[in-house]
């Protein structure tokens, strides 16, 4: 695929890496290449970062035909390189994502080449600090004037970078999580396991009503019978109960995610007891009680691990490992980001470097 490139004669400041945050601030340049139907993707261009000028009746604004992706480039510590990590299982998901909501197929790599170069050119924005990266966003929006429902004929398939900090405030220490039986996220059959951004939008009451009881995240249950946990609103959960890890099966309601995906792989590599299946909030509540809950946590792009010190029930607050990050999700932290910044081999072949 040729890329065209139109640089930017006006680069920006970059941020102060010590208070970046998260996804607030923005590289010099974009990635956008077009479709049109009976043509395919066209007109691959790397130009500078800057608004989109779109018509008020664009589909995408009218029926949320818009997917995306998240994931991240890190600085390695060992030769200052620039790597990847696992971009194929990002891209593959991108693709599971477009065809649920009728959008077109985009070569893998196609994909993996747009991210590449666009990093390439922005690589200055890499950040160096301690557990710092740059943040990838590609994205898909359907582009058709008219407000008539049915699949969109253009589109546009766009990339944008973003240097970040740690996603949560705590950092990788223990976050408080409400747990979610009012609202439903998804269901067997919808769009729970893409990355549709209809779905984020359909969390934003229940996060609401959690930050302001002082809680970071969500855990969703079921849609059918809000009794079997499926995931945190940023992440995928994992709970560590009498020795043995699981985490909710995937049954097309939940996110496949990729650090989820990583850590499961990790576990079996250990030969750590690991089981995806279905767990209920009951027995959770019930290690609880017993004592058998060790450790929780959640997984996710973003935050990477995040321990989980509280759960809140239906009134009930438990507390798992004293408020403190347990010592496999830790070692599952040290390896993850280890591997993504350098600092220890990676015997997985998951990095890519640009």
């Amino acid at each position: 695929m040729e890329i065209k490139k139109i640089l930017t004669k006006a680069p920006k400041a970059k941020p102060d890496e010590s208070s970046l945050g998260f996804g607030r601030y923005f590289t010099d340049h974009m990635f956008i290449m077009d479709y049109t139907r009976g043509k395919g993707w066209h007109d691959a261009r790397i130009v500078p970062y800057g608004p989109l000028e779109m018509d008020p009746a664009t589909m995408c604004f009218h029926y949320a035909q818009e997917t995306f992706e998240g994931m991240k480039a890190y600085r390695r510590e060992d030769d200052g390189s620039i790597v990847l990590f696992r971009p194929m299982e990002n891209i593959r998901r991108l693709n599971r994502s477009d065809e649920r909501l009728c959008i077109p197929y985009i070569p893998e790599e196609d994909a993996l080449q747009a991210i590449k170069e666009l990093v390439a050119v922005d690589a200055d924005w890499v950040p160096h600090s301690y557990e710092t990266s740059l943040y990838i966003r590609p994205f898909v929006i359907a582009t058709d004037v008219g407000v008539g429902v049915h699949p969109s004929d253009t589109y546009k398939f766009i990339i944008i970078l973003s240097p970040v900090g740690a996603y949560y405030a705590e950092g990788v220490n223990p976050v408080k999580i409400y747990v979610e039986d009012e609202y439903s996220r998804a269901s067997a059959g919808g769009t729970g396991f893409t990355k549709a951004a209809a779905n984020y939008a359909i969390s934003l009451a229940a996060q609401e009503k959690a930050a302001k009881l002082g809680y970071s995240q969500v855990l969703w249950l079921d849609g059918a019978e809000r009794k079997y946990v499926e995931e945190v609103g940023t992440m995928n959960v994992f709970f560590k109960i009498n020795g043995e890890v699981i985490t909710p099966a995937l049954g097309g309601s939940i996110l496949p995610g990729i650090t989820r995906k990583s850590t499961i792989e990790l576990l079996k590599y250990w030969d750590v007891p690991v089981s995806e299946r279905r767990i209920s909030i009951a027995e959770v509540m019930e290690a609880a009680d017993n004592g058998t809950l060790e450790e929780v946590f959640g997984t996710g792009t973003a935050a990477v691990i995040s321990p989980v010190g509280e759960l809140c029930y239906e009134g009930r607050h438990i507390t798992i490992s004293d408020f403190k990050i347990g010592e496999l999700t830790q070692k599952i932290y040290d390896t993850l980001t280890g591997i993504q910044w350098g600092r220890i081999e990676d015997p997985f072949g998951w990095i890519v470097k640009i």
